[in-house]
């Protein structure tokens, strides 16, 4: 596990945890989401945040288009911010599939679009390259960039080398 960990992030900031497996980054990023309550000291959060865990979180009977509807909803977020994201991930032709049909991926990139669509201005991402290809890697760069120049702040656990410059980072068992 981690202790003594004190981080701050403004508009605009991101921060790039890495470690072995187990070593927290998950936790910490569950701490930070408020899915978990820390052991000791506080954590003050951001109004909103949009949370990408392991799972997509999306219904394999339902039509991808449905489920980024349905998340959209519950986050208050616009249809053209929808589309948006959509576009910005290449999965706007795959809308009317159910989920079942579509690969890691695609999956991957739909759960990257909804929380690029939520307005959250705090992205918490575990691992959000995985199962990515190398130009869903790229899409997945330019929305960080494009969030963190809008004043959104990103904090990711990463095992690759994924690209956020000027990113600070976080060592996990160090």
């Amino acid at each position: 596990m981690f202790e003594g960990i004190d981080l701050a992030l403004d508009a605009g900031d991101a921060l790039i945890v890495t470690g072995a497996n187990g070593a927290g980054k998950s936790t910490l990023l569950r701490v930070l989401a408020g899915l978990l309550d820390p052991v000791a000291g506080t954590v003050r959060r951001a109004a909103r945040i949009a949370w990408l865990g392991h799972e997509n979180a999306l219904k394999s009977t339902a039509t991808l288009g449905f489920e980024l509807r349905f998340w959209a909803r519950l986050d208050g977020a616009s249809d053209a911010a929808l589309a948006q994201a959509a576009d910005a991930f290449d999965i706007a032709p795959l809308l009317g599939l159910p989920v079942a049909v579509l690969s890691h991926g695609q999956r991957r990139r739909a759960a990257l679009a909804r929380a690029a669509a939520s307005g959250a201005s705090v992205w918490l991402l575990d691992e959000p390259d995985a199962g990515l290809d190398a130009r869903s890697c790229e899409r997945l760069t330019q929305a960080m960039s494009a969030h963190r120049a809008n004043g959104g702040a990103i904090v990711a656990a990463l095992h690759t080398g994924l690209a956020l410059p000027g990113a600070q980072t976080l060592r996990l068992g160090a």
